[in-house]
């Protein structure tokens, strides 16, 4: 009886963290791989030399696995980002015991701005942040809406689930069976104008696409609701849809952050 005990308790606390990492892997894989696809030559050469040769994709997810580690646990409540009534970042929504993932985000950005003054393993860190950070903030369920209710039960392929979980993860392993380079492929076909006007704007600003964007999310799937097929079929196009912009909004801020024209001495040190 202890060790069945145990066992639930075990898998309770397993489905209860896996609540709050948007996309689960694949999905953060895939952001990751649409912005690879979309860097330049110069900035993707520059980036993985301060991921020690690993690709954007490689840490994708390295958020979610460090967030309850010693070291990283001040960045857990990084990892989703409010909005107001009008669907907008202010800054007094910020917690500063807990921050949130537009904190984060640009506190990184900021870092990284001046990346050539820091020390190899603080541009590591801070890409990482970028590279995570910007697909928690386009899932659905890692907008926190001011004039919703977001903490409910839903019924989705028999089960319960908290309707947090159903967005970060099972519409993606209930629909997506492809490999996340397949599925970046069957994503990234815009056009370098409809790219263009993806990426444009700020991070407060592709919150509050995101949170216009997502807001359905709530006459899609009601408290206690059965969600089938019909479900999907309205929910899958969203997740693609966030996921695609996700994925040039990174790709548009990583180019920008290391792209930049470099001296001669740059270039020798960078040898």
């Amino acid at each position: 009886m202890k060790k069945l005990v145990f066992i639930l308790t075990a898998a309770l606390c397993l489905m209860s963290g896996e609540t709050l990492s948007a996309w689960g892997r694949k999905g953060h894989d895939t952001v990751a791989k649409i912005a690879e696809r979309n860097l330049t030559e110069h900035a993707k050469q520059q980036i993985e030399h301060y991921l020690g040769g690993h690709s954007i994709v490689y840490y994708a997810k390295w958020m979610d696995d460090y967030r309850n580690t010693p070291e990283y646990s001040f960045t857990d409540g990084w990892h989703t980002a409010p909005v107001n009534l009008d669907n907008r970042y202010e800054d007094t929504l910020l917690n500063p015991a807990k921050g949130n993932a537009i904190y984060g985000l640009e506190l990184a950005i900021g870092n990284l701005k001046h990346y050539r003054e820091l020390s190899d393993s603080a541009v590591n860190v801070n890409l990482k942040y970028v590279i995570h950070l910007v697909g928690d903030m386009h899932c659905p369920a890692h907008v926190k809406y001011a004039g919703h209710n977001m903490k409910y039960d839903v019924q989705f392929n028999s089960r319960n689930f908290y309707v947090h979980h159903v967005w970060d993860n099972e519409i993606i392993n209930a629909t997506r069976i492809w490999s996340v380079s397949e599925w970046a492929d069957e994503l990234d076909r815009c056009s370098e104008a409809e790219k263009r006007a993806l990426a444009a704007g700020t991070p407060r600003e592709w919150l509050h696409d995101a949170a216009v964007s997502c807001e359905v999310q709530f006459e899609m799937a009601k408290p206690d609701q059965h969600l089938g097929q019909d479900f999907l079929n309205e929910a899958v196009p969203l997740v693609e849809s966030q996921i695609r912009k996700a994925g040039y909004r990174l790709a548009a801020l990583l180019n920008d952050l290391f792209d930049e024209p470099q001296t001669e001495t740059q270039k020798q040190g960078d040898l």
